[in-house]
């Protein structure tokens, strides 16, 4: 296990999900938002069993993605991309849980622009 590796997991597990949309149906976007170096930002929905995440992302400079849960003391991480200038995807919810998209900038940090949509399943 890397040293990063090991403190992205000690992050995760400290921390929760930062940004939780007061709405949350809401999109969550930013636009030439910059984080500072080896700084991280998120971007939180609470979804159900077969909601769907739709999740778009861009950088100016290769950064650390990935769409986690807790469970309990562990930090699952359904989707990750390392050193990625950008990346979408849908991710279909499994199980109930507060999702986070999660960036972390490298030693230049990083200026991102993203959008964050929950799609809700029938209920």
């Amino acid at each position: 296990m890397t040293r990063r590796t090991v403190a992205l997991a000690l992050a995760l597990a400290s921390a929760g999900c930062a940004t939780t949309a007061p709405d949350p149906d809401a999109v969550q976007s930013a636009e030439a938002l910059a984080i500072a170096p080896y700084a991280i930002h998120e971007a939180c929905v609470k979804l159900a069993a077969g909601d769907r995440l739709d999740w778009r992302f861009a950088s100016r400079a290769p950064v650390a993605f990935n769409l986690h849960y807790h469970d309990g003391p562990s930090v699952v991480l359904p989707v990750t991309r390392d050193a990625s200038v950008g990346d979408a995807g849908v991710y279909r919810a499994a199980v109930a849980h507060d999702y986070c998209a999660m960036w972390e900038a490298g030693p230049g940090g990083a200026v991102i622009s993203y959008r964050v949509q929950p799609l809700r399943g029938e209920r």
